[in-house]
């Protein structure tokens, strides 16, 4: 059938329009969305930094479990750390994981199992006395380091200390704690000053040992008194008696000072506390020593 000219032509028209409508629709599917091109045209190092894994937090250390103080004490008591007046920042000899000598070579155990308890800065008139009769009621001796001045005031505490089987230390003329800076000759003089007031008192004595003030030992100081037939004694187990931190009671002072002896004590520890104007101590020993006496073998310094 032939179709007219006119029908021929609006056919034309109409095939024509759809192939024209059929490429648009394709050429906007394949046309970029908006802020694409903006994407595409940043740099790579901003890319790639924004896609970077954020690093993980540092992991907290595990935390040491506590150990257990003693019965004689509460945790409470031992809040503050165990250490001398200066013996902070003092090197000391570490071999094999243990320590073997405090500060410029002093002597800091027994060298045996047994403890030491050494008493320093007396003779005291008032406590001195009092830690003689505790010490002689437990069966026990110390080592008792007193200072020159105070050995001239009471030159029968000494004989006391002597008649009880103590064993007696050089603690300087007048607990100088630079001694250990002065020159040789100086050194020498106090400690034999020292020595001399402690043999005028109790002629048959015998002073074997030398500490420091504060524990400031020097290789200088430690030179002398070996010179001097003394061995320096330093220690292991610091109670801090002597601080009494503002707020603190008589009663927690004691309990302290229980708690950081019974608590650091170990076997050949050399333990140092104070008889010189320290009440609160002696009341502390009364607790002290029966418990350590159930652990150690307590000795006077050989």
């Amino acid at each position: 059938m032939q179709l007219s000219r006119s029908r021929k032509m609006v056919l034309i028209g109409v095939a024509l329009l759809a192939v024209g409508l059929a490429g648009r629709a394709s050429a906007d599917t394949t046309r970029p969305q908006p802020g694409a091109e903006a994407a595409a045209a940043k740099p790579a190092a901003v890319t790639s930094a924004a896609k970077k894994p954020a690093k993980p937090a540092p992991a907290k250390a595990a935390k040491k479990p506590a150990t257990k103080p003693p019965a004689t004490g509460s945790a409470a008591t031992g809040s503050k750390a165990s250490g001398s007046k200066a013996s902070a920042s003092k090197k000391i000899k570490n071999v094999g994981g243990k320590k073997v000598s405090g500060p410029a070579g002093s002597r800091l155990t027994t060298g045996t199992k047994a403890v030491a308890l050494t008493f320093d800065d007396g003779p005291d008139p008032a406590q001195t006395p009092r830690i003689l009769k505790l010490l002689a009621q437990q069966h026990v001796h110390a080592t008792f380091c007193l200072v020159g001045e105070n050995v001239q005031r009471h030159p029968e505490m000494v004989r006391k200390i002597v008649a009880g089987g103590h064993t007696l230390c050089n603690h300087t003329w007048d607990h100088s704690l630079k001694i250990g800076k002065d020159p040789v000759a100086k050194i020498r003089a106090d400690l034999q000053r020292t020595n001399t007031a402690i043999l005028k008192a109790a002629p048959k004595a015998k002073v074997k040992y030398f500490r420091a003030p504060g524990g400031n030992f020097t290789p200088r100081l430690v030179g002398v008194a070996k010179g001097m037939g003394m061995s320096s004694l330093y220690w292991k187990v610091d109670p801090r008696d002597w601080d009494h931190p503002k707020g603190e009671t008589s009663a927690q002072h004691t309990q302290r000072v229980i708690w950081q002896v019974c608590h650091r004590t170990h076997k050949g520890a050399i333990v140092l506390s104070h008889d010189y104007a320290q009440p609160d101590t002696i009341a502390a020993y009364r607790k002290i020593i029966p418990w350590l006496k159930k652990r150690y073998q307590l000795i006077a310094m050989p």
